[in-house]
């Protein structure tokens, strides 16, 4: 197989904010072979001169949902499953196109659409999905609006399946049970829904969801497979409770405290904002059709955004990239870079995207560096992202080459 080497490349790592210039990678079989500041031996190369633009790691969302193709929950079922997957395919190839190289589908995602991707069947980011989302019944995973009896109602099968992205669980011995069948599936981690949300018609939005039993559980579960529990938290409680329950990664975290936020970082979990859809919605709601209470949620919640994000900034906890974009917001996936810049520098953003995200996947050194032995999932950026990140919010026009696995998806040099 031909050897492709990137040359005189300024290099961002994922990590240092010395970008060395002048750097050559040489890639083979998928994966990094070599990282050189001298130019790289090789009598059957393919050579592409980056002529001084920057090389990094491809871009990680760690919070997609890749068969959300509304952003009203009720209709997404309604619609059926060849219409999801047809949304999967566009946001898929869409966030490649950007330069997200891979992506975590933290609700909703499976073996099926992953398949597909690694056979070629769809173009898109190398994909880990979660399965589905576990969630109680009453909680932000059920959708089903007051009117419908839940123990009568033959749409809800007792076995748990609420929706398409959803388990119901409710009980140790169900939580268990439901984490199982998704590992059993193939998911890559487990997310629970452990306070109320914007999109579900019937929790409050304050409201922390599981019992300490049922979290511990799912939680104990998760490290015998060698993986992690993630929880959707909203309210400052519920993101207290749930990391000291042991679940390692907040999904939002929004409404975070001072204190907490302290406590997060003390723990070493995770929390990955997602200020993409907020701003979407906020704009975008009503027109699309967003339910009038969710959209009462929502603007509660959008208040406190950026300062929930500042706080955790300052007690250092360490923080992931993610946008949740549902339905046709799906194309604002790179203004998530320009939201963020009101708070953090860029370095703190590309390692957000890069080296973070890759931690959380328990993928470090593999993801997100440009290092011997990652796979060689890379962007070349016209112009310096760590002096205008606003390079990665123009929907891929600043990057001229998109390689994902070794192959070059996309080459304007």
């Amino acid at each position: 197989m031909t050897i492709t080497i990137l040359e005189n490349a300024r290099l961002f790592d994922g990590v240092s904010a010395d970008c060395p210039t002048g750097m050559s990678v040489a890639v083979e079989k998928g994966m990094i072979r070599e990282v050189s500041d001298k130019a790289i031996t090789a009598s059957d190369a393919h050579r592409i001169d980056l002529g001084g633009r920057t090389l990094m790691p491809g871009l990680i969302d760690l919070h997609i949902h890749a068969y959300a193709s509304d952003v009203n929950f009720q209709r997404v079922d309604a619609m059926g499953p060849a219409h999801r997957t047809a949304h999967a395919v566009r946001m898929l190839g869409h966030a490649l196109d950007c330069g997200f190289t891979t992506v975590r589908d933290i609700g909703g995602g499976d073996w099926s659409l992953w398949r597909s991707i690694e056979e070629g069947l769809i173009r898109g980011p190398r994909f880990l999905y979660a399965g589905r989302i576990v969630s109680m019944t009453g909680g932000h995973g059920d959708m089903r609006q007051m009117s419908v009896d839940g123990h009568h109602d033959h749409g809800f099968c007792q076995c748990g399946q609420a929706n398409s992205l959803t388990v119901i669980a409710d009980g140790v011995d169900a939580c268990l049970t439901a984490v199982r069948e998704e590992f059993r599936r193939g998911a890559h981690t487990i997310k629970i829904m452990g306070s109320g949300g914007v999109a579900s018609p019937t929790d409050p939005i304050w409201m922390n969801q599981y019992r300490e039993d049922e979290v511990r559980a799912i939680v104990g579960e998760c490290i015998e497979r060698r993986s992690y529990a993630s929880a959707h938290c909203h309210p400052d409680s519920a993101i207290r409770r749930c990391v000291e329950f042991g679940v390692r990664c907040i999904e939002h975290g929004t409404l975070i405290s001072d204190e907490t936020a302290a406590f997060v970082a003390e723990r070493g979990a995770y929390i990955v904002p997602t200020m993409a859809i907020i701003f979407a919605l906020r704009e975008l709601g009503p027109s699309m059709g967003f339910p009038p209470e969710s959209q009462e949620k929502l603007d509660f919640v959008f208040d406190q955004a950026l300062s929930g994000m500042d706080r955790m900034r300052n007690a250092g906890v360490k923080i992931g990239f993610g946008t949740d974009l549902l339905g046709t917001t799906y194309t604002r996936q790179c203004t998530e870079f320009e939201i963020r810049s009101e708070v953090f520098t860029p370095i703190e953003i590309l390692r957000q995207a890069t080296s973070i995200a890759a931690e959380v996947l328990q993928m470090e050194g593999k993801l997100g560096c440009v290092a011997a032995d990652a796979h060689a999932d890379l962007i070349v950026v016209d112009g310096d992202p760590l002096e205008d990140i606003g390079l990665l919010a123009q929907n891929s026009r600043a990057l001229p080459l998109i390689m994902r696995g070794g192959e070059i998806v996309k080459n304007s040099l």
